[in-house]
């Protein structure tokens, strides 16, 4: 297959280490592969500033595939509105609706966090290998304020085929309900894979494997099908 550049967009906390594994992945696979840190910390970055520091690493790639995970799904929209992206994938991510202010997600959704959701080993990282838990909370970076509180700032989904990715175990975004929000918001049925919220660290051969599927134009409810057999 012709190869692709994947542009791996972290969520809140995290860094580009959470996709180490999966860019490891990729590069042998002969891709090319854009996974930067977020300016999470500066109280001054917004949303746009989000992209801005995306788009910036990207440079002059083509072939591009915008991946975003939970957080990230508020900044990978904004990348490919920006650039000429032939996919745009969602995994375990948050979708944002027009001039929705990140802070409100939660209730206009309806998303419950589960009990216990003040462990993070519990919520987000139970399949996860113990030392590669321990690593991504000492990892975890502060993120400010700035980027919940502004308006979500396109009128509308961006001009690039899109497809969800929801993890059956995510304890976060319990499944039955995010098949609700993909569909409503969406307006597609998301494919599955198993793993937890932060798939990309338990099943990095498996996410590849997806990710590369998708960019072939293949994958999907096929490979889900076949992945449950």
């Amino acid at each position: 297959m012709t190869p692709s550049t994947f542009v791996l967009v972290h969520g809140g906390g995290g860094s580009a280490w959470d996709w180490h594994l999966v860019e490891a992945e990729l590069r042998a696979r002969g891709h090319d592969v854009v996974a930067v840190d977020l300016p999470s910390e500066d109280p001054t970055a917004g949303l746009e500033e989000y992209a801005d520091t995306v788009v910036a690493a990207i440079g002059d790639r083509t072939d591009l595939v915008v991946v975003g995970h939970s957080f990230g799904g508020f900044t990978a929209p904004l990348v490919c509105d920006r650039v000429q992206a032939d996919l745009l994938v969602l995994v375990a991510a948050m979708i944002p609706a027009p001039g929705e202010r990140p802070a409100e997600w939660w209730s206009n959704t309806g998303h419950r966090m589960p009990e216990g959701s003040d462990d993070p080993v519990a919520t987000f990282l139970h399949d996860v290998p113990e030392e590669l838990a321990a690593e991504m909370i000492a990892r975890e970076r502060d993120t400010a304020d700035t980027p919940m509180e502004a308006p979500w700032p396109l009128d509308a989904w961006p001009d690039a085929t899109t497809r969800f990715l929801l993890p059956r175990d995510d304890r976060c975004f319990d499944v039955d309900w995010m098949r609700g929000v993909v569909l409503e918001r969406l307006g597609i049925v998301p494919d599955e894979i198993d793993g937890g919220h932060c798939v990309m660290l338990s099943s990095p051969r498996e996410l590849a494997d997806r990710l590369e599927g998708y960019a072939a134009g293949e994958g999907g409810r096929a490979a889900d099908a076949a992945a449950r057999a």
